[in-house]
């Protein structure tokens, strides 16, 4: 069964905190990177343009949002002391999932409250954990911190402050975490364990110590820009946000009388495997899962007019990506049916768990 997107919420760089904001962006062709902010980290003194300089990062750009500090915890019913403890990556989801659930009429607690709703997030950063150890020592350690930080928690929470009974699953497969969380809200809801799903993915970037790493790993753009399928790609630059949808089965919606905006027909979901290194992709394997996914779609080939792509701007991504695109949505496809591939990558930087919503 086809499953039903019903209701959907977002924060994104550009000021986009409605989906109507990040379609008029993109429709614009806005550039949302920008500068690191001051109140992030001191860009200055971070910054070397030689990514071997122990402790530099090679770029100074990112996608950033605004006022991720902000939040009203007793709209939620959470106290201050607690609220402080928070992850703002707990806070800014919570706020992007009530505002997909109003956006999808079922923002009232009494309809929530008891259902078997499943949660699904994708979440793979610690920069608030790591700053407040920073900060405080394990002397600063309260009764909120574990709470407040566990990547578990984040989709508990949800699940906890709207009452909800299905199933409530974080998951952290890097890059891929938040479009696995769809994928694996999708099979929850076809094997019947919940009626309805919220599936999201958050990045929210607090400390430099990551964009280090990748520096030394030779990912990061020195430009700040992620060059998608151009010759001229040479690394991605790093963004944050957060994105959630409301699923249904397409039967439940219909029923409910439901908005629907879109429908997924199938999904999949795979893991490179061997190949020339640990980051390294695989095309092989690329190739299998697409083919799965149109399988279970019920979908030829040449019926798929656009791939929103991965599309990170890598010298070493980009090119197989393309080709594995090439080799399994060219069969049956005539001249005058091209596919139009992109990536918002370019106009609001890499996500990283929040990329794939």
């Amino acid at each position: 069964e086809a499953i039903a997107i019903i209701g959907i919420g977002c924060r994104f760089p550009g000021g986009a905190f409605t989906p109507q904001a990040f379609w008029e962006n993109l429709c614009e062709g806005r550039n949302s990177v920008t500068e690191v902010p001051r109140d992030r980290w001191d860009i200055d003194h971070y910054y070397d343009p030689n990514p071997e300089m122990p402790g530099k990062m090679s770029t100074r750009s990112g996608g950033f949002i605004e006022n991720v500090d902000h939040f009203d915890a007793e709209f939620f019913g959470i106290t201050p002391r607690e609220a402080r403890s928070m992850d703002p990556q707990q806070r800014v989801l919570m706020e992007v999932v009530w505002q997909a659930l109003e956006d999808a009429g079922n923002a009232s607690l009494q309809k929530l409250e008891g259902s078997a709703t499943g949660v699904f997030v994708g979440i793979s950063t610690d920069d608030y954990a790591q700053l407040m150890m920073e900060a405080q020592g394990l002397k600063g350690i309260d009764t909120y911190f574990v709470s407040g930080t566990a990547r578990s928690i984040v989709s508990g929470r949800i699940s906890y402050q709207l009452g909800l009974v299905g199933p409530a699953v974080s998951l952290d497969t890097a890059c891929s975490s938040s479009l696995l969380a769809v994928h694996q809200a999708c099979r929850s809801l076809l094997d019947e364990e919940c009626r309805m799903a919220i599936a999201a993915g958050v990045n929210i970037i607090l400390s430099p110590a990551n964009t280090v790493a990748l520096t030394k790993y030779q990912m990061m753009a020195p430009d700040g820009r992620c060059k998608v399928f151009d010759a001229a790609a040479d690394g991605f630059v790093r963004g944050e946000g957060c994105g959630a949808v409301i699923l249904k089965r397409l039967s439940e919606a219909c029923a409910d009388r439901d908005r629907i905006y879109a429908l997924i027909l199938g999904t999949a979901a795979n893991q490179d495997g061997p190949s020339s290194g640990l980051t390294a992709p695989n095309g092989p394997s690329q190739e299998s899962v697409i083919r799965l996914a149109l399988k279970r779609a019920r979908a030829k080939p040449s019926q798929i007019s656009y791939v929103e792509a991965h599309g990170t701007g890598t010298a070493l991504g980009d090119p197989i990506e393309v080709r594995t695109l090439g080799e399994c949505y060219s069969e049956g496809r005539s001249a005058d049916q091209p596919l139009v591939i992109g990536s918002v990558k370019t106009n609001i930087g890499h996500l990283e768990a929040a990329a794939g919503i």
